[in-house]
């Protein structure tokens, strides 16, 4: 899947990484805060607006047009987009991986057909690996592909699709044989509009009600080689372990926003004749806030400069496992600052509690992260004296 992931720059912020950073602040201020509700009164994804923020080649190569930025100074950006709406930034966090492994690691013909088109914004990407009947288990896979003398064809039901009827570029995980296992696993590029390619009504989630996210039906779809069988199960994990880091740093932006709102509440608003937050219950409930989102940056950024090398997976499994746990924590603890109004619309922690839940499950679960745990301590365990 490529891109810059080295530990040794991690301390580095580029002027690329800057502009980023600026931008996806600008982003927030000017067209997620005054158009969210708008957006989601009429279900609308704001392609537009995603299209216009130069957001959308973060980890590209700068040859393709892109940011070419290092995945330390990637969580930067995720971070900010998270303060704003973190369903909207998830879908960035797709669409950017998506771009990545077409302009990276696609075929020229693939390159020249999508990849300026994603790196702008033109196109959307959107990742397809989860089934109905495997959830977790990645490798449970029913989706078949099939080669023939017009190329591959992919025949199968695909859950949790991100961008679901919107993408334009689907990566899809299917198997190339009925054997079971994993080692005939590939990856192929699947276009929406290239025929073969269906998708249910979007679900019905607690929130963020433009998002689509929904089943995609293939029957007989063409494909293009991304990754070959063998090497597509790998390829996918890898797409994965990006992605969870980004709802990690997504989930930091959150946890920011929760503790800002009710540090402002808690500052200007008075009872018993002083300020809410010169309480010591309140100031010691947002201490172990702050606390909590110093240590979910700190593993974030730690597990991003990992990604890519053999240590890269469990680092990104602890912030994955933690970052969201903590956002929601902080969550309810903010709103609880607020007491009442907490749970009013005019402020966004009620909102903030139902992303901060959804970000536990998207991109694997939290209890898949301690699974990922779980089996390198008992690696570690073994190689003890």
């Amino acid at each position: 899947m490529g891109g810059k992931g080295d530990a040794a720059r991690a301390t580095d912020v580029s002027g690329s990484a800057e502009k980023a950073i600026a931008d996806a602040r600008r982003f927030v201020d000017a067209e997620v805060r005054p158009n969210l509700e708008a957006w989601s009164r009429g279900a609308h994804y704001p392609r537009e607006a995603v299209a216009a923020s130069g957001l959308t080649g973060l980890f590209s190569p700068a040859d393709a047009g892109g940011l070419d930025l290092t995945f330390p100074d990637g969580m930067a950006v995720f971070e900010a987009l998270g303060r704003g709406d973190a369903a909207l930034a998830f879908t960035f966090s797709m669409h950017n991986a998506v771009a990545m492994a077409v302009t990276r690691g696609g075929d020229p013909g693939l390159r020249k057909a999508w990849g300026e088109r994603l790196v702008r914004g033109q196109a959307l990407g959107g990742f397809s690996l989860t089934e109905p009947q495997g959830g977790s288990d990645a490798s449970a896979l029913t989706t078949l592909a099939g080669e023939g003398a017009d190329g591959w064809r992919l025949t199968g039901r695909k859950a949790w699709v991100s961008l679901a009827g919107v993408a334009d570029l689907f990566l899809v995980v299917a198997k190339t044989s009925k054997e079971p296992g994993h080692k005939d696993i590939a990856m192929f590029a699947v276009e929406r509009e290239g025929g073969g390619v269906t998708f249910s009504e979007p679900y019905r989630k607690a929130g963020a009600p433009f998002l689509p996210i929904g089943e995609m039906v293939l029957d007989g779809a063409p494909g293009r080689v991304l990754a070959p069988p063998g090497h597509g199960l790998r390829a996918a994990l890898g797409a994965i372990d990006l992605a969870r880091c980004d709802i990690a740093a997504i989930a930091n932006g959150l946890h920011a926003e929760a503790l800002d709102v009710a540090l402002r509440y808690a500052r200007d608003r008075r009872l018993f004749g002083q300020r809410v937050l010169d309480f010591q219950g309140i100031q010691w409930s947002l201490a172990d806030a702050a606390t909590d989102l110093e240590a979910g940056r700190l593993l974030t950024r730690k597990a991003a400069g990992l990604i890519g090398t053999p240590e890269g997976s469990v680092a990104v499994a602890h912030a994955k496992r933690f970052c969201p746990d903590a956002a929601l924590r902080a969550a309810v603890a903010c709103s609880e600052v607020l007491g009442a109004y907490g749970w009013l619309q005019d402020y966004p922690l009620a909102r903030f509690i139902d992303l901060a839940k959804m970000l536990q499950v998207v991109d694997g679960t939290t209890e898949i992260q301690r699974v990922v745990i779980g089996r390198d301590l008992v690696r570690r365990a073994a190689a003890l004296g």
